[in-house]
């Protein structure tokens, strides 16, 4: 929002939220309807491509976003460092707003231009003048409308919303306040509505145009250089033609210089042009892939999963992963993702933040959780988690953390695997047990004598179970085959504080992976379901209460965080990821894998003087 909003600043359609897209209703179904129906002289081909041109382009803007997204985190070619944080993200939510109204325009200008109904499907003269007359009067006027948004009447008013972003993504270039976007869409207008009345517009010269405007005001605002300098070399003139995301970066830095829209020959002309502009390019253009301190190595989990990611869709990343309905409408994009992540087969960087002096990465591996549990596939994951090892390894990576089913006991034994494969390795591998534990412990509430310990055995729950009986705490066990695993891990003190009972239970269970509805029905109302697996149980109850899995919220000083970490609420990190943070914060210089498990006290003081905080017991009784 601007500082001091102007009228005609919200969207119209703001308030149907999500539903906002039902705007469009009036003229798509109608122009749908009469083009596969209708008689050849009674319907519009021009109207009937609308809606695929406006899809077209909601396409070409999340392909920029991936790119950009995938690009500015692996660190080559980065033009500023500054961080994205989830303000910037919901405030460029509403970037598909433009895309609705340029629906609109075209549906309404297709209603009262005769011509536009029956326009042909190309024009060589019409697409000649669109750009002539781009480069005329509509760069020329945009500089000037630009220069006089950036006075302090309109900027305080308009503008100021579009520079709220100093750290540029491709959306970023489409947001901006109602009356801004109606002005500029006069603009563009010029160049289509001309060739309209001169009679040699085109179907082709339209979509080309529109796109051209997409590519460049994408491009321009990717926060990575990608114009390679050959070009310029080749044909020198090309400079005054078209700008570089440097150069548009410089404007949202400087804010007073590189006002031109994609042509910078009026910036050379009025004498606006950034005079670092050629050194920033230079710059931005040699610099190198940047090497993390820590990797925290995760995986895909559902096929949906993909939009999720924040090289996905950035308002779906910047919100807990759930479910949502509309996401199976494009089941043909899921499939293809799937087809893409099984070709690939490599490993990705998905993002990267800074903590401190830390700089931080996440790979993921491009296998889905139910690939994990099938046994023909445990040796082509092993190997790309190797393989990942290795490249962490060759980089200077301090520490690698392992997430999620990277690290699966009967997929490679807690890390194990890779430490005897390579017992040369210098990078740390940390799959977070201490510190998992000690954030279950410490999210047990406060005065509790006696918990239920259900889910399958695994590292993290005998080392939750010996250190519950050894402060005196009754652990209680449903199953004799599981009180007998216990007990022998035990010492004889301990072990008196095991409780084997199928009756009675405690209103406080500590659960793992493998808990089942029929076992939930049996708990108390009221109960308190605290996880220490990676994945959250199935919520079966409302009348009980579920934490999150091992997690923390994250201090301020972790920078370029506007992505949630799978379930986990807004700026919480899984307690698998801040171990690896805390072992290179602290310089450990040990690993954290197999069948070892770090102090448990040690890494819990370490993880709150760094700034992490426990969450306050998250209490929600939702069912799944």
């Amino acid at each position: 929002m601007a500082s001091k909003p102007g009228i005609l600043t919200e969207w119209p359609w703001t308030w149907l939220g999500n539903f906002k897209y039902l705007v469009l209703a009036p003229w798509a179904v109608p122009a749908t309807y009469s083009y596969l129906t209708k008689d050849d002289n009674q319907k519009y081909l021009s109207s009937f491509l609308v809606l695929p041109l406006l899809v077209s382009r909601a396409v070409h803007n999340l392909i920029w976003i991936s790119l950009s997204r995938y690009r500015t985190a692996k660190g080559n070619n980065r033009i500023v460092d500054k961080s994205i944080e989830f303000e910037q993200v919901d405030r460029e939510r509403n970037w598909d707003d433009q895309i609705i109204l340029n629906g609109i325009i075209m549906y309404t200008a297709i209603m009262f231009i005769k011509y536009a109904q029956r326009v042909p499907w190309w024009s060589t003269d019409g697409l000649i003048w669109t750009f002539l007359l781009h480069a005329g009067p509509v760069e020329f006027l945009y500089y000037w409308l630009h220069r006089a948004l950036h006075h302090h009447f309109l900027y305080s008013r308009y503008h100021s919303h579009h520079h709220s972003s100093i750290v540029t993504e491709p959306i970023t270039s489409v947001i901006h306040p109602f009356a801004e976007h109606i002005s500029y869409y006069l603009l563009f207008s010029i160049p289509l509505l001309t060739t309209l009345f001169m009679g040699n517009g085109s179907i082709l010269a339209i979509t080309i145009y529109l796109t051209y405007i997409d590519f460049m005001n994408n491009m321009g605002h990717c926060n990575f250089e990608l114009i390679p300098k050959w070009l310029f070399s080749a044909f020198p003139p090309l400079k005054y033609l078209m700008y570089t995301p440097s150069y548009h970066s410089l404007h949202h830095t400087q804010f007073r210089t590189n006002y031109s829209l994609f042509m910078p020959f009026y910036d050379y002309v009025y004498g606006t042009m950034d005079k670092s502009s050629d050194t920033l390019y230079e710059k931005s253009l040699v610099r190198e892939e940047e090497s993390p301190d820590v990797v925290h190595l995760t995986h895909l989990t559902t096929p949906e999963s993909i939009y999720h990611l924040r090289l996905g869709f950035p308002y779906l990343a910047s919100q807990p992963h759930k479910s949502n309905w509309y996401l199976w409408l494009m089941w043909p994009v899921t499939v293809w993702s799937m087809m893409v992540t099984w070709i690939y087969g490599r490993t990705f960087t998905v993002e990267r933040n800074v903590f401190k002096n830390l700089k931080l990465q996440t790979w993921a591996i491009p296998k889905y959780s139910i690939q994990y549990y099938m046994q023909w596939q445990k040796e082509i994951i092993n190997t790309m988690i190797e393989n990942s090892i290795l490249e962490a390894e060759d980089k200077g990576v301090r520490v690698l953390s392992l997430g999620l089913l990277n690290q699966e006991e009967g997929l490679n034994k807690n890390g194990e695997l890779f430490l005897k494969r390579q017992p040369q390795l210098k990078v740390k591998l940390v799959d977070g047990s201490s510190l998992v534990v000690a954030v279950v412990i410490n999210s047990i509430p406060k005065g509790t004598t006696q918990v239920v310990l259900k889910g399958n055995l695994s590292k993290v729950a005998y080392s939750i179970a010996l250190a519950l009986c050894q402060d005196g705490i009754q652990v209680f066990t449903m199953s004799s085959d599981e009180y007998k695993k216990l007990q022998a891990k035990l010492s004889k003190e301990a072990g008196n504080n095991l409780v084997l009972s199928k009756s009675n239970t405690p209103k406080t269970w500590l659960v793992g992976d493998g808990l089942s509805e029929e076992e939930q029905l049996k708990a108390p109302k009221g109960t308190i379901f605290i996880p220490f697996s990676q994945f959250p149980p199935k919520k079966m109850r409302k009348d009980c209460f579920y934490n999150t899995t091992p997690a923390m919220l994250a201090p301020k000083h972790l920078e370029n965080v506007d992505s949630c970490e799978n379930w986990l609420p807004r700026r919480v990190m899984s307690a698998w990821r801040i171990a690896g943070i805390l072992h290179a914060m602290e310089e450990w210089n040990v690993n954290e894998c197999g069948d070892m498990m770090f102090n448990i006290e040690k890494i819990w003081q370490a993880s709150l003087e760094h700034g992490f905080r426990p969450l306050t017991n998250v209490i929600d009784s939702k069912p799944n």
